[in-house]
């Protein structure tokens, strides 16, 4: 595998990193810029490996909490045997991400991209002068916010939309999940973008939410094991969505409306901010409005 890369892109702006599947783009506003851009790229020489030493573990399915010990502490079902335990930052945020949402099936690779993304944005956000920054995993987004800063994104619905957070605003971090996205998932909305506490949060959330958007047994629904696909996926022989044909207006509406109760379960357990469920040109919204515009944002 080639080695990690770090590099400006042409704008000057913004640091582009690469390494295996890992594909991150990075901007700060700070007056040592260049301070930032460094500690990003050393903290991401590591990562990929880090996580390949950790997969055993992370493709396993997360179990809920027990109740809290007398001691105050608390003895998860699902405690990593120690032979795999090893020190790795994003791993350990992508077991809290995912961990809310059992006992549904989920496993902390739910979380993953949005994980690396916390992780090198928190490397940037060592320096207080930090005023604005964000780490773009594939459009998993961590981000950090002060002052008076704005940050405006691209949410997938129909027809496209904005929405611009402020530093007043809890969310730190937006991902999308969804059947044609480039994970698998287990339902059909056609993407499920979150905006939650942190990326890992809002990864797992939206996976969890997508997956919820559903016609259980519709044979208008083309599924597919997902090891068929993808021999080593973490979601094993669970048969996820490889095609949905055009649906009618009521069948949307009872998809749409099982994500959107999903949703809003999560947002009364304080796990997400908001949620916009897009299938087939309709959408469903849990949160601020959206500006209906075509222009595009990081």
């Amino acid at each position: 595998m080639q080695a990690p890369q770090a590099a400006l892109l042409p704008d000057g702006r913004r640091l582009h990193l690469q390494h295996g599947p890992i594909d991150l783009i990075v901007e700060a506003s700070a007056p040592d810029r260049a301070a930032a851009y460094a500690r990003a790229a050393k903290r991401f020489r590591t990562i990929l490996q880090e996580l390949v030493d950790d997969l055993e573990s992370l493709r396993r399915p997360c179990m809920q909490a027990r109740k809290p010990l007398a001691s105050g502490l608390t003895r998860f079902r699902n405690r990593v045997p120690r032979r795999f335990e090893t020190p790795c930052a994003p791993a350990d945020r992508m077991r809290a991400a995912t961990r809310p949402f059992a006992p549904d099936f989920v496993t902390p690779m739910a979380a993953v991209a949005g994980a690396v993304a916390d992780e090198i944005l928190a490397q940037i956000t060592e320096d207080p002068g930090i005023a604005k920054a964000y780490v773009n995993n594939g459009g998993d987004i961590a981000f950090h916010l002060s002052g008076a800063e704005t940050l405006t994104t691209a949410i997938a619905t129909a027809p496209p939309a904005t929405l611009t957070l402020n530093a007043d605003q809890p969310a730190r971090g937006i991902a999308t999940s969804g059947w044609r996205g480039r994970s698998h998932s287990l339902g059909i909305a056609d993407s499920v973008t979150v905006l939650a506490a942190s990326a890992a949060a809002a990864d797992a959330a939206a996976t969890m939410i997508a997956n919820a958007v559903d016609l259980p047994g519709d044979p208008r629904v083309t599924r597919r094991p997902a090891c068929a696909l993808s021999p080593d996926s973490d979601l094993g022989a669970r048969l996820v969505t490889t095609h949905v044909a055009p649906l009618d207006p009521e069948s949307r509406a009872a998809a749409l409306d099982a994500g959107l109760a999903r949703a809003a379960a999560y947002h009364g357990r304080g796990l997400i901010h908001a949620a916009y469920l897009t299938l087939q040109g309709d959408t469903r919204a849990l949160g601020p409005a959206l500006q209906h515009r075509t222009r595009e944002h990081a």
